[in-house]
């Protein structure tokens, strides 16, 4: 039986969006896996290749440390959904900070990405996506409950907009700030899901943009609000090193194992459950 081993290079409070050496799973957190089909007793054992996973410490429900210290949330169960319908993988679980996330891929030292990852066409030039999407994001301009200036994102042009570098959000900023003449004064932080409430609030910033599942999970208080059109939609999935044939071959794996755990209601289930809601189809527009 193989377990979830989850390497740690920072340590962080729990934190938004978007941590040194860990050790190996508890038994009670063990992911076993399904053992190969086999009609004969000396046939050989199925060679197991292990992968290392990037993600975080600091996305709410997503991929945090509960209260035991335990690393799990949406994307990370649904890693270990998978790595039980692939035997001849172990997914190996390596923490770090959301903005280092990309360049760990980049150098080697993480064979995915799994931390809600958005699609885009910035990432796509460098990055291989999988085909299958596992969640769908609608993205607006999140602000304190008691602003009434803001609306739209037109109506941060001149004010502080609070975002997470290498983020999807952040791109969207700096695509606005492109074709606006800068008009959106971009700050860049952490990430910490206290902190985005408390910046807004306090008006040290005057608005960010996220995910329309996102303020339930970091702001249970209710004091922040979603507001204006959806700027974006947006597909998430796993993300892995573009040109790399081992890597396109994991992707295509994963890409069967998505199909058969959405078919079978498992991943619409681990939404529910991590999400608040079924965040896994796209809805139909006209």
């Amino acid at each position: 039986m193989k377990r979830f081993t989850t390497l740690a290079v920072s340590t962080l409070t729990l934190a938004l969006v978007v941590a040194g050496c860990g050790s190996k799973s508890t038994a009670a957190d063990a992911s076993p896996k399904a053992p190969a089909a086999s009609t004969a007793a000396t046939a050989a054992p199925v060679k197991v290749k292990k992968i290392i996973v990037g993600t975080g410490t600091q996305f709410p429900n997503v991929a945090f440390l509960d209260k035991d210290g335990k690393l799990t949330g949406y994307d990370i169960e649904l890693v270990k959904e998978l790595d039980k319908r692939l035997p001849e993988y172990e997914f190996e679980f390596k923490t770090m900070d959301f903005a280092n996330l990309l360049l760990s891929l980049e150098t080697n030292k993480v064979d995915f990405v799994a931390h809600e990852i958005e699609k885009n066409k910035e990432r796509e030039q460098k990055y291989l996506f999988n085909n299958e999407p596992y969640a769908y994001w609608k993205t607006k301009v999140i602000v304190a409950k008691d602003n009434t200036t803001v609306k739209s994102i037109d109506d941060l042009k001149g004010k502080k907009a609070l975002t997470t570098a290498t983020s999807a959000e952040a791109t969207l900023l700096e695509n606005y700030n492109k074709a606006h003449d800068n008009a959106i004064k971009i700050v860049y932080q952490s990430g910490a899901a206290n902190d985005l409430v408390s910046q807004l609030t306090s008006g040290r910033a005057d608005g960010a943009l996220g995910a329309d599942f996102l303020l339930p999970l970091v702001d249970p208080q209710s004091k922040l609000k979603a507001i204006g059109p959806i700027i974006e939609e947006a597909e998430v999935r796993f993300l892995f090193r573009k040109n790399d044939k081992d890597g396109q071959e994991l992707a295509d794996k994963i890409d069967a194992a998505l199909k058969a755990i959405k078919a079978d209601g498992t991943l619409s289930k681990l939404s529910v459950q991590w999400l608040g809601g079924d965040f896994t189809k796209k809805e139909d527009t006209k």
